[in-house]
């Protein structure tokens, strides 16, 4: 019996090229496969095109924000279900909510640890056990 967790596919969207850079590596070093996007439209295009199993998404990005990219996200019905997590270095309670009202199921603020970004790959992952 294998106690380990399956490989997921993790996007992390962030214009901060620190900020992808540092989750690429602590991802990997949990033994996921990582893709980057510097904004919303460069998250959707490889949402579509890799479909990843999660999503970790800045708030402030120019051009198309993180609320608008997870709601956009949302309303397809082949990616509804993948959970997203927003990233934000404001931890406002109204900034959580309104991550909430466009589907994100977690937030994390910035900066994040290692452990906290695998812990929420743990959480999410056991969502997507099954999907390809």
């Amino acid at each position: 019996m294998s106690t380990q967790e399956p490989v997921l596919k993790v996007l992390v969207v962030d214009d901060s090229n620190t900020i992808r850079r540092s989750a690429e590596i602590f991802l990997k070093q949990g033994g996921h496969e990582v893709l980057l996007a510097e904004d919303g439209f460069d998250a959707l295009a490889k949402v579509n095109d890799y479909e990843p199993h999660l999503i970790f998404c800045d708030i402030l990005m120019p051009r198309l924000d993180g609320y608008q990219t997870c709601a956009i996200i949302k309303r397809n019905p082949k990616f509804a279900a993948v959970p997203v997590v927003m990233l934000s270095s404001k931890d406002g309670v109204f900034d959580k909510a309104r991550g909430r009202m466009v589907g994100a199921q977690d937030y994390l603020t910035k900066p994040f640890t290692k452990d906290q970004l695998l812990q929420a790959v743990q959480q999410f992952g056991i969502v997507t056990q099954g999907v390809n």
